[in-house]
């Protein structure tokens, strides 16, 4: 699951691409009902990691840094979160060993949420901000609990 602020910071880069030019960091907040301090933390994170930008003055405000369609889900969970990976020892940037298995090799349990990782980093890795603009390219399931 992903916290609610890589929730957050997905869907203010959403309404940046689909802007297409800056955006007062009020604004954002207001439309995509997210608290405006905490939207202040998200953009300077994503602004020091070369995502966005931000100008001063009447004109200014926060704009993609990187065009959308270079832009990954993955890329920005990382950022915000950190590993993509359901289990320590199957993080690709912060891998540790798990203390209670014997072998990573033998390991049942690692060997399937690798598979889950594996799939799940693909598609994370694969869909950029300016695919989340077409709904279309998504087939859409039933969420599951």
């Amino acid at each position: 699951m992903i916290s609610q602020k890589a929730k957050y910071a997905l869907r203010a880069l959403v309404a940046l691409a689909r802007q297409g030019n800056s955006m007062m960091i009020g604004e954002i907040a207001s439309r995509e009902r997210i608290p405006r301090k905490f939207l202040e933390q998200i953009l300077l994170e994503l602004k020091r990691h070369g995502i966005v930008m931000s100008r001063r003055g009447k004109l200014g405000g926060y704009e993609l840094l990187m065009p959308a369609d270079q832009i990954t889900y993955g890329q920005v969970l990382r950022i915000i979160d950190g590993p993509i990976a359901p289990l320590p020892c199957l993080s690709r940037i912060a891998y540790r060993r798990c203390a209670d298995c014997r072998t990573e090799d033998e390991c049942e349990i690692r060997r399937v949420f690798a598979r889950v990782a594996t799939s799940a980093r693909e598609v994370l890795d694969r869909t950029t901000i300016a695919d989340s603009l077409n709904a279309a390219i998504f087939d859409i399931a039933e969420p599951v609990s």
